[in-house]
């Protein structure tokens, strides 16, 4: 099957998504945010993300669209809470006493961070807290950033400054730009999240879950970058690197499994 965006699920608008999200956060008898206490008063910030469907890829009309993004139907079966911003400096060093960050300061993403990096920080991140923390999927990530959108990017077709850090010199604190409906923020631009699927081609059909193939060379990263052109940051946008991998626009942001 090949979707197109006459196949798409109605896109959410606001009420609606923040609707989902308060039955999700009821039925599991959980929060739709919460934050976990690091110490030293630095906390970090989860939103709840409910399960759904949507329509991954984009459509072979989107401006700047690769031959990577084909669409297909994939469905989430169970919701999760994803970081309400990119990992900062700050809560980086609280878990793992260093800060790798070419460009410092504690509000700003951490970076210079591979994917080997990102798992060492989670394991030490999950002792400390008693916590379920992991990379997001590629399919949870895009989801997540699209909140129902069916457009390039969640706020429209359309690329301006005033929406996204892209086309600059330096990553920005999180939080500088609007969220998109789930009340997520940064998911285009500033660094590029790395996602916990090895990178491949998409399914056929209809999936349910998926977790990227079994077996591979490069990890996905998802969402553009400071330094990068606006159509790297579309929802759908593909980028990848090897697991050891380090740059200053590479990051992460943070799922937890309720």
């Amino acid at each position: 099957m090949t979707a197109t965006r006459d196949l798409l699920i109605v896109p959410f608008i606001e009420a609606k998504a923040k609707e989902a999200q308060k039955t999700v956060a009821k039925s599991l008898q959980k929060e739709v945010e919460e934050k976990e206490d690091l110490g030293k008063g630095i906390k970090l910030d989860l939103v709840l993300i409910p399960a759904g469907k949507f329509i991954m890829g984009s459509p072979i009309t989107e401006v700047g669209r690769k031959n990577n993004e084909t669409q297909h139907e994939v469905t989430l079966t169970k919701p999760y809470y994803l970081g309400k911003y990119e990992v900062t400096q700050e809560q980086w060093e609280s878990v793992m006493g260093n800060n790798p960050s070419t460009t410092k300061g504690v509000n700003l993403p951490v970076t210079d961070v591979s994917w080997e990096d990102c798992h060492e920080f989670i394991k030490k991140l999950n002792a400390k807290t008693s916590g379920t923390y992991r990379l997001p999927t590629e399919a949870e990530w895009e989801y997540a950033c699209r909140a129902g959108t069916i457009t390039a990017y969640s706020y429209g077709d359309s690329l301006t400054k005033r929406d996204l850090n892209v086309l600059g010199d330096s990553i920005k604190a999180v939080g500088s730009y609007k969220p998109n409906v789930f009340g997520l923020y940064d998911l285009h631009g500033n660094v590029f999240e790395w996602c916990e699927d090895w990178f491949g081609a998409y399914p056929s059909g209809l999936v349910t879950d998926p977790k990227g193939p079994a077996t591979g060379d490069p990890r996905v990263l998802q969402g553009g970058s400071f330094n990068f052109n606006g159509s790297l940051a579309r929802s759908s946008f593909r980028d990848f690197g090897t697991p050891e991998y380090r740059y200053n626009y590479n990051g992460l942001r943070l799922a937890r499994t309720p």
